[in-house]
């Protein structure tokens, strides 16, 4: 596993929430607005936009549900047609070839890039694969007995359905379809071929025998969150990479201790039975080839994806963006992992709005930090740079490729604040503050508490507010506080007291904010034994005097959870990702292909459960929520 010891705190254990603080408030330029698709008078004042719908009961059940008022239709499943040419989906017979040319296995982000009136872009993260609900007889799975034995179609099925999708769709009649002509239709997976960029391209650490440049790798695996760019371009982050790598590197090793530290040695797919560049002992640097942001042109179905190093190597759970006020990117991006960190990058240069083409290397110079939380809510931004901070030869730091490689290493050595689970991080322009999804760390002990991780045995998450100094999202300095602490009443959450018993929920994981600047909150980790009720998406005030009121509005299937929340510009959409329905919550019951705890969405015998984005809208039209 990951490196378990506890890394430096911020002081005493601080068992009371933190007082509210006044917070920077303004809004962005006009181009971080466009970043989100917006024009200035669709980003509504906060104040303008408390939430109104009826709120959806908590529970579980077989299916999917929706606050009343709401419709909520199936888009995309696991296995459709993506070209016109595509076979339809046969689970009892799939291939590799049949799985390129469909929507690929648990969808995770989901991004909107519009393309006129009632058209635009649906770009889709499809993170990983069930085996057990994807094939038939493979029967009951213990994945801590390590990698299923496949055969070797199999692995080639399951490595076709990773990666990602370019679909676009239309809205007719007020109802969301994919165009199955469309020439933007696109499948990426885990063997379409990408370049590395940036520092660390074409370092030594990023060579093998089949790439001695250190500049060429195939497929992205494992990935989770992302974003979408001012200049229309998709970002997708690779995740828990250690999964996909077999065998162990000999201690004394000159990639052992990074190896340790991401996790190797832990693996539930077996690919490199087939494929040696996933067997540690015979493809040491291969792993460095993953854990990246890879950046993907989906205006261009002919452009070869890009792993950009410079925006360090990690557990990305996503890669959220805005246009500063001063013109260049930010992004801030979450390792997701119990003790890891949330980090920043922040370009060299500027967006140049006007020319689509001058941006396509942006991501590849500018400064990746990491935060540090103090115990008087402010915070800073530690740099990640070589030379600075201890990241020099002496501490095992040849160069910035180094530093970028072992990204986790050196957050360690600059003193970053050890998180509970970083995962999703997002940008509100309409307040100017930032948001962190902190899932969970159950093996926090008392004596590693802090501020801004201040529950031991954190089984059910919470959420911090960043606001940067003088609304400046380059500066070095922050203030923070805790948002909410997630969970059930019983367990020391802080809703607010206007937030009834189905406003209640663990896990946030992926977040979104609508274009009224208002916040969306879906979950990871919501179950009957944890819970008592389904994952699913809930709207949570930020402003006035019910900051902290969560209120329910979609739930998913039992087993599911929900990824990907993302509006269209007008917010009368909703996208959400409905990820491997039909898993088993009670360890006495495993599911299986045969028997899954629910065949949604399809719900025919002998079909299997199928990940699905769904499309959320009100009925008779209008803005969600």
């Amino acid at each position: 596993m990951s490196d378990p010891s506890p890394g430096p705190t911020m002081g005493e254990i601080i068992a009371r929430r933190l007082s509210r603080r006044d917070l920077m408030r303004g809004p962005l330029a006009a181009a971080a607005l466009s970043a989100l698709g917006l024009s200035p008078a669709q980003a509504d004042t906060p104040a303008a936009g408390a939430f109104d719908f009826p709120e959806l009961a908590a529970g579980v059940d077989a299916t999917h549900h929706v606050a009343e008022g709401y419709a909520a239709e199936i888009l995309l499943r696991w296995g459709d047609p993506l070209f016109p040419d595509s076979p339809p989906f046969d689970p009892q017979n799939q291939s590799a070839a049949a799985q390129a040319r469909q929507f690929g296995y648990n969808n995770d982000f989901v991004g909107f890039i519009p393309l006129g009136e009632g058209r635009g872009l649906l770009v889709v993260n499809h993170e990983y694969t069930n085996v057990e609900l994807m094939f038939p007889g493979l029967g009951a799975i213990n994945r801590r007995s390590g990698p299923v034995a496949l055969s070797p179609a199999q692995v080639a099925v399951e490595m076709a359905a990773h990666g990602g999708s370019v679909v676009e769709i239309v809205r007719e009649g007020g109802r969301w379809r994919p165009i199955l002509g469309s020439p933007y239709t696109r499948r990426i997976t885990a063997e379409t071929p990408m370049t590395l960029t940036g520092p660390a391209a074409g370092h030594p650490r990023l060579q093998t025998a089949e790439d001695p440049s250190g500049r060429q790798v195939r497929g992205m695996i494992n990935n989770c969150s992302g974003g979408v760019t001012p200049w229309g371009t998709w970002l997708s982050g690779e995740e828990n990479i250690h999964y996909y790598f077999l065998g162990q590197l000999p201690e004394g090793h000159a990639e052992a201790r990074n190896a340790a530290l991401y996790g190797m040695g832990t693996p539930l797919y077996g690919w490199g039975r087939e494929h040696p560049r996933f067997d540690l002992a015979r493809t040491p640097h291969e792993p460095n080839r993953f854990g990246w942001v890879v950046e993907i042109d989906p205006h261009d179905p002919l452009s070869v994806p890009k792993k950009r190093t410079a925006l360090g190597r990690m557990k990305h759970e996503g890669a959220a963006g805005l246009v500063n006020r001063d013109g260049r990117y930010v992004v801030y991006l979450g390792d997701d992992e119990r003790f890891e960190h949330v980090y920043r990058f922040v370009s060299e240069g500027r967006v140049d709005p006007a020319d689509r083409a001058a941006n396509r290397d942006l991501l590849d110079t500018g400064t990746l930090s990491v935060a540090r939380f103090d115990a008087d809510g402010t915070g800073c931004w530690l740099p990640l740079v070589h030379g600075e901070g201890g990241l020099d030869a002496a501490a095992g730091f040849a160069s910035q490729a180094d530093v970028l490689i072992e990204t986790r290493r050196a957050a360690r050595r600059v003193g970053a604040t050890r998180m509970d689970r970083p995962e999703d991080i997002e940008a509100n322009p309409a307040t100017n503050r930032v948001y962190v999804m902190l899932t969970g760390n159950p093996g926090r002990k008392p004596e590693e508490t802090d501020p801004a991780n201040p529950r031991a045995r954190n089984l059910f998450g919470h959420i911090i507010e960043i606001a940067p100094e003088g609304g400046d999202h380059a500066q070095a300095r922050f203030r923070w506080e805790v948002l909410v602490r997630c969970g059930l009443p019983e367990s020391g959450a802080t809703f607010s007291a206007a937030t009834t018993p189905d406003g209640y929920f663990g896990m946030p994981d992926n977040c979104a904010v609508d274009a009224r600047g208002r916040l969306w909150i879906s979950t990871d980790g919501n179950s009957r034994r944890s819970t008592g009720r389904a994952d699913g998406l809930w709207a949570i005030e930020t402003e006035g005097p019910r900051r902290g009121t969560s209120r329910h509005f979609f739930r998913v299937p039992v087993g599911a959870e929900l990824c990907g929340p993302c509006f269209t510009p007008d917010d009368e959409t909703l996208f959400v990702a409905v990820q491997h329905p039909g898993e088993s919550d009670d360890p006495a019951a495993p599911s299986t292909y045969e028997t899954p705890a629910t065949r949604w969405p399809d719900f025919a015998e002998g079909r299997p459960p199928r990940p699905a984005v769904v499309a959320l809208t009100r009925k008779g039209g209008g803005r969600i929520g």
